[in-house]
């Protein structure tokens, strides 16, 4: 398989570490949305990270739908969402706030990089607060268990972590020693190989 896309977008990076907590084994090509526009289309014509070319020559768009194959992959006892039930309810609600909260993330960065003068600050704070109270309600998740669904990591802590560094990447203010016990999560998450390994490193 082929994982196109670099780690510093968040969906790529969750995508990666997937890869590697399932055992999928996979070749990365780093492109960047701004300097490889071009051959980003080849695999996806919106442009957009990541894609993930399987080995029949199938590529798979966006990282939720590319993440929901990789587990059907792995199997039931591997999956990082489980398959049916309570379990499955609060591993998605999970996402779902992780996702959302990085989302926000994104659109508050993109805001600081409009040229002065059309800039909308008041957008902006809206979408910092909204992140903020995304990653807070993780951080009370967080304070409750061993990962933010149970003693078991799932993809709601792989997604919150990538959310989480990209966040301290590219707005570290908005997170700023807010959300020590999702912050401490993250720091564990980190350590493991699987997950560390997919950081983004500037080059």
């Amino acid at each position: 398989m082929i994982l196109i896309g670099r780690n510093l977008s968040p969906f790529v990076r969750r995508t990666a570490a997937s890869l590697n907590l399932l055992g999928l084994r996979f070749t990365q090509r780093p492109f960047s949305v701004a300097q490889n526009a071009e051959e980003i289309r080849g695999f996806n014509p919106l442009g957009r990270v990541p894609a993930l070319v399987m080995e029949d020559g199938e590529v798979l768009l966006d990282s939720a739908a590319i993440l929901d194959a990789l587990d059907d992959l792995a199997g039931p006892e591997r999956a990082l969402v489980p398959r049916s039930g309570a379990a499955r309810r609060d591993v998605l609600r999970a996402v779902a706030l992780a996702v959302g909260a990085t989302e926000k993330v994104v659109g508050a960065y993109y805001e600081t990089r409009r040229p002065d003068g059309l800039r909308w600050a008041e957008g902006q704070a809206k979408l910092t607060a909204q992140a903020q109270a995304a990653f807070a309600a993780l951080d009370r998740l967080a304070e409750s268990h061993g990962w933010l669904c149970g003693e078991k990591l799932t993809q709601a802590d792989v997604t919150a972590v990538a959310g989480l560094d990209f966040a301290d990447i590219v707005l570290p203010e908005l997170a700023a020693g807010r959300f020590p016990a999702l912050a401490a999560l993250r720091d564990r998450a980190n350590a493991i190989p699987a997950i560390g390994e997919t950081r983004f490193k500037a080059e």
